[in-house]
């Protein structure tokens, strides 16, 4: 007789879906049209800067801070990042709605896996494009100006950007979630982000804000900067990030699709 054949119960990888769902949201980021332009500019904008104020140090004698230019490149980076962002993470969820019902429901891909797939992918794209493109100018300005660049202080402004990113990423996949069109989920973000910014702006000088870190951008790459007062920026925008995303994933759960 033939030996009795022992079955064993297949392993179940549960998080296969999410895992699907953040590579599959990665290559059509990286694919984007947004995405290429968020790149490109940033990385010209900041070349000709370099290589004018290089220009100036060694033919015309005009030796200029690195400090200033870093702070100036990382302020436009993030203001100009923002702007795309928004675009970015606004139409995550909102602009597959027509065919997320097939994806979500018939393939056994549950809506929290799914929400945050979306979310965790656009915030590996945009964290990591941004430390990429911040520290190639930080290397650039430290070799080719005067250096006058704190390394702790460029990385601790770094992080601090990289938090209110991680704040407007999280608010944007669950504006996306809550709308049904793009369109309406960047009005919305937009809304969120000029409110609350102008909000913060009108506290008490004591209490951290997105504008007061941009102000205070050139002190912070020299190495000043108030540690108590970045500890409580980061926090918030984290705090933010994890708030929005509780309430995206409640509602995105309860929705009709």
């Amino acid at each position: 007789m033939d030996p009795v054949a022992t079955h064993t119960k297949p392993k179940i990888n549960r998080w296969l879906p999410y895992w699907a769902v953040l590579q599959a949201d990665m290559q059509q980021t990286r694919g984007s049209w947004v995405y290429r332009i968020w790149v490109l500019v940033p990385v010209l904008s900041a070349l000709g800067c370099v290589l004018y104020r290089y220009g100036l140090a060694h033919e015309a004698g005009i030796v200029q801070p690195a400090s200033r230019l870093v702070a100036d490149l990382l302020r436009w980076t993030l203001l100009g990042s923002v702007s795309l962002v928004v675009v970015l993470s606004a139409g995550s969820i909102s602009a597959e709605r027509g065919t997320m019902a097939d994806s979500v429901l018939s393939r056994g891909i549950s809506r929290h896996q799914y929400f945050l797939g979306k979310m965790h992918s656009r915030l590996a794209v945009v964290l990591v494009t941004f430390w990429l493109l911040s520290l190639a100018v930080l290397v650039a300005a430290l070799f080719l100006l005067h250096e006058d660049v704190s390394l702790v202080g460029s990385l601790v402004a770094l992080t601090t950007i990289s938090a209110l990113l991680v704040a407007v990423i999280s608010c944007g996949v669950t504006v996306s979630a809550l709308c049904n069109t793009t369109v309406l989920g960047i009005a919305l973000l937009w809304v969120l982000l000029y409110g609350g910014g102008f909000a913060l702006s009108l506290l008490p000088a004591h209490y951290p804000s997105p504008a007061r870190l941009l102000a205070n951008l050139p002190y912070m790459v020299k190495g000043y900067y108030d540690s108590q007062m970045v500890l409580h920026l980061i926090a918030g925008a984290l705090g933010v990030s994890l708030f929005a995303a509780v309430v995206g994933l409640v509602h995105f759960a309860r929705r009709d699709i």
